[in-house]
Order: C-alpha cells, then sequence, then structure tokens
C-alpha cells in the first residue's frame, strides 16, 4: 500500500473516530412519564444526566423533556421512591414507574446557581416539595417551611390579612444587621420579599443553611438562604389544572374582659378598697352614689354590650387558579392566573391578591436555551393599620350603646376620653387601603459551549409599585369629633439583578468528578418615597383622594435611597467514586454600604463527605442502605445596615433669626467610615441514614455559629447631642441540633402509613459586648440576644401577710415581689432576666394515610419553653383602676384571696409593679391542618374526559393546647421573635387578630 493510500485510510480511520465521538455526545431529546407503583403520576419527580448537574423536574401530568447525549445515563427519583437509572441509546422515549422508598438522598436538589443528588451534597439543606406546599391553604409560601424544615423558626402571629411570617434560620446572629434570610426565586435574588408570590406556582422550596451551602451567595447569606423553583412545562400534551378552594374562617378564642353584671362588682370593689362604696352587698342606695345614669340604667335592665363581638365576624379565604403546561420540543411554557381573597375576622381587614405567571423556555439549537420566568401581581390590603380590638376591650359595656332611635352613640358614657368602638367601622370613618403591584422577571441564556461546559447569563429585573393611603373621620376615637386627618405614601423600587456563571463538570478515568461553578454578579437597588400627612379635610367623603383641600399640611417628604452589591464568586466540587466529597466555596462581596476602606469582604468556605455506605465494609450490610457523613466550615458577611451608614448626614432644624422663625440645618447622625462587615462563622456536622430497605431515614445536624464585628447602635452621653451611632461591636454565638426522620410505618395491601418529624434545639448567646452587661439596651452577656428583664412576680400579698408586706410598704391585695437580694426593699436591683422569647426547642409532625384514592393528612406543630409577654395584661387593658373596661381577670379580694391579680384600687393608674403580670409560659402545641381527600378512579376520570379529578376538606388550625389559653383566658401563644410589622419581639397586643379555625373545601381538576 502506498503512503498516500496510508494516509487516506488514516484520515479515514480518524474521521470515523470523530464521527463516532460526535454521534455519541450528540444531545437527544427523550420525554416520557413518570407514574408511581399505582400508575398515577409523580408531578415534580426529578430527571438527571448521571455524573452533571443537568436536571429538570417532571411536570404536574408527571411528563419531562431532556435534552442529553445518546449515551448518557438518566437517573429518575422522587422524595419516598427508589431511583431508577436507565440508558438512553436510541431511545426518544422513556416511561419510568418508580417503586416507593422513604429514601431521598439520591433526589435532585437545588443548591444555588446549579442541581445535585441529595447524596453528593455536602452542605446543610432541607427541602419542601410541593406536596407539604399544597397541603396548606396558605397566602404566603414561607408558611409551608413552619414544621417542615429543620432549623427554620417560622412565626405567624394572628391572622391579620396580608400579614407576612416571620422567618429565622438557625436562630438570630445580629443586634441591628437584620435576620431575615435571602429568598432566591428561579436563580434571582430577590429584594422585595416574595409575598407576592403565589404558593401554588411553586415546585419547591430549599433551605441553605451553613456556611458551605449559602457561602455561594455570600453577604446575602448570613442569615440562610430559602431557593424557590417555580412550576415550568414539558413537551407534550397541553395540561390544563384547576385548582380552587373556599372556606371560612372563625375566632379561635379570644380575649375577654368583663359583661356588664362583672364590670359594675369590680367598679365597686375598686371603691370599696379606698372606702368610697360600703363593705358587703351591693345596694341601690350606694350604686346611685357611684354610677352614672346611663349605667344605673343598664344594671337595672341586665344590659350589657359585647363590642369584641359586634367587631369582629365569620372570615373567608378562597383561591382560585387555573394553569396551562405543555410545549413541544423546542418550546415549553407554564402559564397560570390565581385569584386569592382573605377576608379577616375582623371587620375591615381583607387581602386580595391577583397573579400572573408566564414560565417560557426555547431551544434555539443544540446549544442555545433561553428563556424567562414572569410574574406580575396585583394586590389591595385594608386594615393594615386599623386595629379596633384594643379599644373595645376598654370601653364600659354598660354604655348606652345605641341612641332612642336606633342611631350608633357616639359617646355612651360620660367619660370624655371613650367613644363607642362601633363609631370606628360605620362606612367611611376609617381608610387604610394599600395598594400594591409587582413585575418580577427571571430572564436566563444559556449556552452549551461544549459537552460539560455550559455558560449563562441571568438578568432579573423587579419593580414593585405600593401606596398606601389612610383616613380618619372625625366620630372615631382618635378625633373624638376633631378634624379628619389623611396621608398618602408612596414607594417606587427598581432592583435588578445581573449575574454571568460559567460551569464546567469533568469526570476523569471514571472514578474523579470536578465540577467548577464561576460567578460574577451585580445588584442594584433603587427606591423611591414620598408621603404628605393633612389634618382638616373639608368633606369626609373625600378620604385621602384630595389632600390638597385640608385646611393644614402636617408633613411632607421625599426620599431616595440607592446601593448596590458588586460580587465574585468561586465554587469546586469534587467527589471520588461518588464516595468522597469535597465542596470549596470562596466569594468576594463589595457593598456600597461601607466605606472604601472596607467595601469587600472575602468569605470562604470547605466542606467534606464521605458516603459511608458505599463503603465494602457496608455494603452488604441486610439494615443500612444509605450512611452519609457531612462537615463544614466557613465564613459569611453581614451588610444588612440602612445606606449611608459611613457618611455624617444632615437633619433640618428650625430656630429664630432677627425674630422672624427660619430653618437651618445641623448635623443630623454621625458617621463611622470605619465600618466593617459583620462576620458569622460556622461549623457544621451532619448525619444522613437510611435503613430497614428505606423505611426509616433522617438527618442529624450539629453546628456552632459564632458572629463577630456585630454591626450594632453604640449609646453616646446626650450632652453629645447625639444618641449614639452605628458602630461594630460585640459577638454572639448559635449552637444548635436539628434531626429530620422519615418513617414508612405500614405499607400493606393498598394502605400506607408514612411519618415525617422534625425536631429542632437552638441556643442563642450574645458572648461578648463592649463594655459588659448593657441593661438600658436589655443586652447580657450568656442570654439570648433579647430577654424579659423586669420584676418577679411571686403572688399576692395575704391577709395574714400583713406585717411583712409593711416591711416592703406594701398591703394585703397588692403584688408580692421578689426581694433578690433580701435588703429589705424593692427597687431596681431587684430586676432579673425571667425569659425569652427563643424557645427551648420546637417540632413538627405529619402524618399521612392512603387507601385506594382516599388520602388523610394531619400535621401539628410546637414549641417549649418560651417566654411571652402579654401586653393585654398591663396598662389600660388590666389597669384595675374601675374606670374603664378590664381582662377578665380573677383580682384578689379579702373574700377571695386569689394569688393572680392584686385588688382593684379607684386610686390607682395601674397596679404597683403591674409589669410583672404580663409575662407567661408561651409554649404551645397546634394542630396546624388535617387534610382528608378522594382521587377518583381513572376510568370514571376518564369518563368525564379530564385526567384527575381530587376533592378534598381540610381544617386548619382546630386546637391550640397552652396553658397561656387555658389558664389565663389568653390567645394564641405563637409570638414574634424579633419585632416587626406594630409588634415588639415576643409581644402579643391588640395589633395582632385573633387566631382562627378555618374549614376548606376545595378540588384539584386536570384536562
Amino acid at each position: 500500500m502506498t503512503s498516500r493510500n496510508y494516509l487516506k485510510s488514516g484520515l479515514l480511520l480518524l474521521l470515523m473516530v470523530i464521527g463516532t465521538h460526535l454521534a455519541q455526545a450528540q444531545n437527544v431529546q427523550v420525554r416520557g412519564q413518570i407514574t408511581d407503583e399505582n400508575e398515577m403520576p409523580i408531578p415534580g419527580a426529578s430527571v438527571l444526566v448521571k455524573g452533571t448537574s443537568t436536571g429538570v423536574a417532571a411536570d404536574l401530568d408527571g411528563n419531562y423533556n431532556i435534552s442529553a447525549p445518546s449515551n448518557a445515563t438518566l437517573v429518575f427519583s422522587f422524595i419516598g421512591y427508589s431511583p431508577k437509572e436507565i440508558e438512553i441509546g436510541n431511545q426518544s422515549e422513556i416511561n419510568i414507574q418508580l417503586e416507593p422508598n422513604v429514601s431521598d438522598l439520591d433526589e435532585v436538589v437545588v443548591t444555588g446557581y446549579g442541581t445535585t443528588r441529595k447524596s453528593q451534597l455536602t452542605g446543610a439543606i432541607s427541602s419542601v416539595g410541593n406536596k407539604e406546599i399544597a397541603e396548606l391553604p396558605i397566602v404566603d409560601a414561607r408558611q409551608a417551611l413552619q414544621g417542615r424544615a429543620t432549623g427554620v423558626d417560622v412565626t405567624q402571629a394572628g391572622s391579620k390579612p396580608g400579614s407576612a411570617p416571620q422567618v429565622r434560620i438557625r436562630g438570630r446572629r445580629s443586634f441591628n444587621a437584620g435576620n431575615d434570610p435571602l429568598y432566591v426565586v428561579d436563580n434571582i435574588p430577590i429584594a422585595g420579599g416574595i409575598n407576592d408570590i403565589n404558593p401554588q406556582d411553586i415546585t419547591s422550596m430549599e433551605v441553605l443553611k451553613d456556611a458551605s451551602a449559602t457561602a455561594i451567595y455570600g453577604s446575602r447569606g448570613a442569615n440562610g438562604v430559602v431557593l424557590i423553583t417555580t412550576k415550568r412545562g414539558q413537551a407534550g400534551k397541553t395540561i390544563v389544572s384547576v385548582d380552587s378552594y373556599y372556606g371560612v374562617n372563625q375566632s379561635l378564642g379570644r380575649i375577654e374582659n368583663f359583661n356588664g353584671e362583672e364590670f359594675a362588682e369590680y367598679k365597686r370593689e375598686s371603691r370599696r378598697a379606698v372606702g368610697e362604696y360600703p363593705e358587703g352587698p351591693a345596694t341601690q342606695e350606694a350604686d346611685e352614689g357611684l354610677f352614672e345614669p346611663n349605667e344605673l340604667e343598664s344594671i337595672r335592665l341586665g344590659r350589657s354590650y359585647d363590642y369584641i363581638d359586634a367587631l369582629t365576624r365569620t372570615g373567608s379565604i378562597q383561591s382560585h387558579q387555573v394553569s396551562v403546561s405543555g410545549g413541544s420540543q423546542k418550546t415549553t411554557f407554564f402559564l397560570s392566573g390565581n385569584m386569592f381573597r382573605d377576608v379577616g375576622v375582623v371587620k375591615l381587614q381583607d387581602f386580595t391578591r391577583y397573579s400572573f405567571r408566564a414560565n417560557i423556555d426555547h431551544e434555539l439549537n443544540d446549544k442555545f436555551r433561553i428563556g424567562t420566568s414572569t410574574l406580575f401581581t396585583y394586590s389591595e390590603r385594608n386594615g393594615e393599620n386599623f386595629n379596633p380590638l384594643g379599644g373595645a376591650l376598654q370601653e364600659n359595656p354598660l354604655g348606652k350603646t345605641f341612641n332612642d332611635d336606633g342611631s350608633i352613640n357616639f359617646q355612651p358614657t360620660q367619660d370624655g376620653l371613650r367613644t363607642n368602638p362601633l363609631a370606628e367601622i360605620v362606612p367611611g370613618a376609617h381608610e387604610d387601603l394599600t395598594k400594591r403591584y409587582r413585575i418580577f422577571n427571571s430572564i436566563y441564556a444559556l449556552w452549551e459551549i461544549s459537552p460539560g461546559l455550559t455558560f449563562r447569563t441571568n438578568f432579573g429585573p423587579d419593580i414593585t409599585i405600593r401606596r398606601s393611603g389612610r383616613f380618619i373621620g372625625a366620630q372615631t376615637n382618635n378625633r373624638r369629633g376633631g378634624d379628619p386627618t389623611g396621608s398618602i405614601a408612596e414607594e417606587f423600587q427598581v432592583n435588578y439583578t445581573l449575574e454571568n456563571i460559567l460551569n464546567y463538570t469533568k469526570t476523569f478515568n471514571e472514578d474523579h468528578t470536578f465540577q467548577f461553578t464561576g460567578l460574577q454578579s451585580l445588584q442594584k437597588d433603587n427606591r423611591e418615597f414620598t408621603n404628605i400627612n393633612v389634618l382638616g379635610i373639608p368633606a369626609e367623603s373625600q378620604l385621602f383622594h384630595r389632600l390638597g383641600d385640608a385646611s393644614q399640611i402636617t408633613g411632607a417628604n421625599t426620599n431616595l435611597i440607592q446601593w448596590t452589591l458588586l460580587s465574585y464568586m468561586g465554587r469546586l466540587n469534587y467527589d471520588y467514586k461518588g464516595k468522597y466529597l469535597l465542596t470549596a466555596t470562596v466569594r468576594a462581596d463589595g457593598s456600597s454600604r461601607f466605606g472604601e476602606n472596607n467595601r469587600f469582604g472575602y468569605f470562604p468556605s470547605v466542606a467534606f463527605g464521605w458516603n459511608i455506605g458505599d463503603e465494602d465494609f457496608l455494603a452488604g450490610s441486610s439494615v443500612l442502605d444509605q450512611l452519609k457523613l457531612r462537615t463544614s466550615y466557613g465564613s459569611i458577611g453581614n451588610q444588612g445596615i440602612d445606606p449611608y451608614q459611613t457618611q455624617p448626614l444632615l437633619a433640618r432644624t428650625a430656630y429664630e433669626f432677627g425674630g422672624t422663625a427660619a430653618f437651618g440645618y445641623r448635623p443630623g447622625t454621625i458617621g463611622n467610615p470605619d465600618l466593617r462587615w459583620e462576620t458569622s462563622t460556622t461549623a457544621n456536622a451532619g448525619l444522613d441514614f437510611v435503613f430497614s430497605q428505606g423505611r426509616i431515614a433522617g438527618t442529624v445536624e450539629y453546628y456552632v455559629t459564632t458572629t463577630t464585628d456585630l454591626l450594632a447602635p453604640q449609646p453616646l452621653p446626650n450632652s453629645t447631642g447625639f444618641g449614639g451611632f452605628i458602630t461594630n461591636i460585640g459577638k454572639t454565638q448559635n449552637r444548635g441540633i436539628e434531626l429530620t426522620l422519615n418513617t414508612i410505618n405500614v405499607d400493606r395491601g393498598g394502605f400506607r402509613w408514612s411519618t415525617d418529624f422534625i425536631f429542632n434545639r437552638n441556643r442563642e448567646e450574645i458572648l461578648e459586648l463592649a463594655d459588659g452587661d448593657d441593661v438600658g439596651a436589655g443586652r447580657f452577656i450568656g442570654e439570648p440576644l433579647t430577654v424579659f428583664f423586669d420584676w418577679n412576680k411571686e403572688g399576692i400579698w395575704q391577709l395574714d401577710e400583713a406585717d411583712e408586706a409593711a416591711v416592703y410598704s406594701d398591703q394585703p391585695g397588692l403584688i408580692k415581689i421578689e426581694d433578690t437580694n433580701d435588703d429589705g426593699q424593692i427597687n431596681a436591683a431587684d430586676r432579673q432576666i425571667l425569659g425569652s422569647a427563643v424557645p427551648d426547642f420546637s417540632g413538627g409532625i405529619t402524618n399521612r394515610f392512603s387507601y385506594k384514592g382516599v388520602d388523610l393528612s394531619f400535621f401539628l406543630f410546637g414549641r417549649v419553653g418560651s417566654m411571652i409577654r402579654s401586653a393585654f395584661h398591663t396598662g389600660g387593658f388590666n389597669a384595675l383602676a374601675g374606670r374603664y373596661n378590664n381582662l377578665n381577670v380573677d383580682y384578689w379580694t379579702p373574700d377571695n384571696p386569689t394569688n393572680d391579680y392584686p385588688r382593684p384600687n379607684a386610686n390607682q393608674e395601674f397596679p404597683k409593679y403591674s409589669s410583672s403580670l404580663q409575662y407567661f409560659d408561651g409554649t404551645f402545641l397546634k394542630v396546624r391542618n388535617i387534610n382528608l381527600g378522594y382521587t377518583l378512579p381513572a376510568p370514571l376520570v376518564s369518563r368525564l374526559k379530564m385526567e384527575s379529578l381530587r376533592v378534598y376538606a381540610s381544617v386548619q388550625q382546630p386546637f391550640i393546647f397552652s396553658e397561656y389559653r387555658s389558664r389565663h383566658a389568653g390567645i394564641d401563644p405563637e409570638t414574634f421573635i424579633d419585632g416587626e410589622q406594630g409588634v415588639e419581639g415576643g409581644v402579643i397586643n391588640s395589633n395582632i387578630a385573633p387566631a382562627v379555625t378555618q374549614i376548606t373545601f376545595g378540588i384539584n381538576a386536570k384536562f
């Protein structure tokens, strides 16, 4: 053979090899359906290209569509089912039936800028899927995390429509820099909250908890990260889904005050205590010297009016959604429209939200893919600042509520400081309306440069417009006949995120797999504020719509707040034979909130994982299925302070200039150019396990997080002219244990019973402060970030303790306070730390039962060891002075020697040491949800020309077990840990609407 022929043959052979390689690497489209053991679709099931981070989730009908090399292997998995691996080969359609298995270590989860199998995770991540979210008729997706995700404390205080739950992940770290987690929706970190997102559009939520998991988000992940993935379409048949429910709400208990007869006796007793009413039974002659005519008439007629009952009602909740999903090989889509309305049990409080979502993905060719997730919402909230129950609790029940002609009597009694609570709900008396518009986008373009190497750009514009209008008429307790007031507050926020992400995955010698992620990110926020307040609106029918007609402008202001965050991140994942895992991450964040010297912070982390169950010495175990050990260590920064704290700001001041009033400017704040990043360092150890052929699975975590350089206000002497300034000071620590346990208790004859249990225990502690304990700020070394510091009530002085009481200048019937230093007097030195709103531990348990189309689940959640401060039990609500109505408490009298509450006294504004009456054990257990459903048989549904149909009924919060309710006639003991939404941390007050029991009925239909 000539050299030319050799050359031709060689070239031909080379081309054949290259062609074969290209053919093997050529991507093909694979579609199919994933079903369970009963041949029912599994929505949200995961499909992963083995050895890569490429994956998709099945749609609502279990259908999937994925692009992958023809020589690749697909891994199919879902929580509670054993994974299956299938080689693609020449197949274009692969239908899979998964078998039940509680093991979820092979489930694909979102980790931030990618996905991976749980068995390959090295960080601490908790997941909540669509199933858990769908079980609850909720307005805010964060509510679904309560009791379902370990390490996550979610508080929903009361039932006021539109109020947001508070989320804390592994405790609080900061005094002033914020403790809210970061929310990332479809790869875009958001700044405006997630209360606009329709929970029914969500496929899954992953909570990143340790430094290894959160480090990829740098400073924004300092308090944990919640990743939210919304539903997307799959190629195949177009599916139309209708999900609808309607329910009613009833108050679950209330704060009880005295009725007419009880109030009359309470008022008499307050005068007996000071010798102004004779001892013994009441007489008409004595009553005539005490009560006013309207009260006497009510006593004679047995008339009593319940204002709390008049201000509340049966509420309602409803949600109606239509979604359409499907697509072709090139383009897939998910469209949804939703209307949600929550009518509160307190009149004039309601919330309505309309939302529309369009998630579209389009494959330009084998290399390029583009897509968008677009959300538009419009909401109206009434009564955000309307809280009439507090005034109603104090109103005299013996007053004349209505005039003889049936109209409302504005002043039922002669007391000039109280007016008729019913006047607050007269149409037009109060208007408190907030309108909110939001457009949120997640736009991406993905370029597969070569097999294993991709470049992705994310762009996320987020636009929010908010307008709040408030009007208070003359015939209200706020104005008491004075001029009406009105106000408008407007906010316009534009936030955008731009990210460039490079991902590279490579496997060497079938044993060594490397995955690298590089990121450059820019986020910018621009917020504009406008507000105006007026007095003297000429016609009350104008409400807040013509404020320029008012006689006086009492306030007007505009403001602009801007900030920018520039970030770089690199992450390397390595695994050897799937057994030994390493994740190393470093992120650099530059924030405009800090000065030039400290603008950038650098945050590294490293994590290791060991799949012990894959080792040879355990491979043959008949009990152990999977076992993985994880450890991680890393640091995260926190920039959560208001912009411009590094700069001294001016404030306007009024002064006299030549006998004429004038305005000038003075230093308003002290800037601190040396502010630096607050830093949290976390060490985490976790153990994931599966036993008994998947019947028992779970995770145990232990962590220690130490936060240094706390961003906090430093007080200054008033003589400086400033209250203080923000600086870096102090150190805190959180230590905790988390447990997740999933079991299949029975799986036989079509009957299945499974249980999910979580347990959280977090110890929050201040380690260092600048000058030791800060009593003024309520901060103490060795204690949680906030505590209750007050006198400790030991009881009530009894008649046989008169001499001892006299030592403390007290007498029988008054509050007995613990003398902590035994010096014979009660003063500030006797105050002590009584407790904290931080619980000793919390937990949740969900039981699910199913049998031939019938499904039943119930969910319990509880907190143990927290303390609450009930503002109802002190101040004006429990003054025990005999002027206003009072809580219906068991007060002391010579004939009723109780130790609960002191004797009423007309000569007091409130009882001596009354603040000691307001602290209670906040422990509670709630039955959160009971859900009963029935899925119609497939043959019947088919005859109805439908894909599937499920009908269900649920009861939300039918029971709350708590000493605060059973013994002290309190309401819901669930309180915010930190203060927000007009409520202090650990406090229950009249801003919180009563707890409710909710009964709903709904359908899930697919066509």
